[in-house]
């Protein structure tokens, strides 16, 4: 029905967002990955939707970018996944870092998002398995990073876990921060795009 609503973020919540557009409040549910993109009163804003139809209502579903709505749209696609499930999913990880998962067969890993078991994580890798990789495939730049690189990002993500930040939060936080700095630096500049 909309492929996406430009505006001005007027409110944000735990998992959602109120943009206006021409007068009107779209209340979106959205993916901590894209609550941590917008902030209220920021310039014209873009947000692609899928609106849900279910029996006793209709849910908005917003995305930051088109990526995260395929990811979206493929992860509901699998029998048992629903719109709630794949938005945890799409809060634990980006589309690329989902992508590389589902190419590696990494149950364990999808099953860290909340409430995905491992039984759902392997039915989510079966049936997207093909699919994901020609619709997102993962991020080249990802498959060069050394073990040192993704020890360091390990070892962040769980000072970040241990601060307090979810793990959505520390994700976002480290995505695309250079690994050639030491752990301590890479946190600041983590605490530092958290803070802004």
């Amino acid at each position: 029905m909309f492929r996406y609503i430009k505006g001005i973020i007027t409110e944000t919540m735990p998992s959602a967002v109120v943009i206006e557009s021409n007068g009107v409040g779209y209340y979106a549910l959205v993916s901590a990955q894209t609550l941590a993109k917008c902030r209220v009163g920021d310039e014209e804003t873009k947000i692609y939707t899928y609106l849900n139809v279910r029996e006793d209502g209709l849910d908005l579903f917003g995305f930051a970018g088109e990526d995260e709505l395929d990811a979206f749209k493929l992860l509901i696609s699998v029998s048992g996944v629903g719109p709630k499930a794949a938005m945890s999913i799409l809060s634990a990880y980006t589309p690329e870092h989902l992508s590389k998962i589902v190419s590696m067969e990494d149950i364990a890993s999808l099953s860290r998002a909340q409430g995905i078991g491992a039984k759902t994580a392997g039915r989510i890798i079966l049936e997207l398995r093909d699919k994901m990789a020609k619709v997102l495939p993962p991020q080249s730049t990802d498959k060069k990073a050394t073990p040192q690189d993704r020890g360091k990002l390990s070892e962040a993500e769980n000072a970040l876990l241990v601060l307090g930040y979810s793990r959505s939060e520390a994700l976002f936080a480290l995505k695309d921060v250079d690994t050639s700095k030491d752990v301590e630096e890479m946190i600041r500049m983590s605490l530092a795009k958290l803070a802004k």
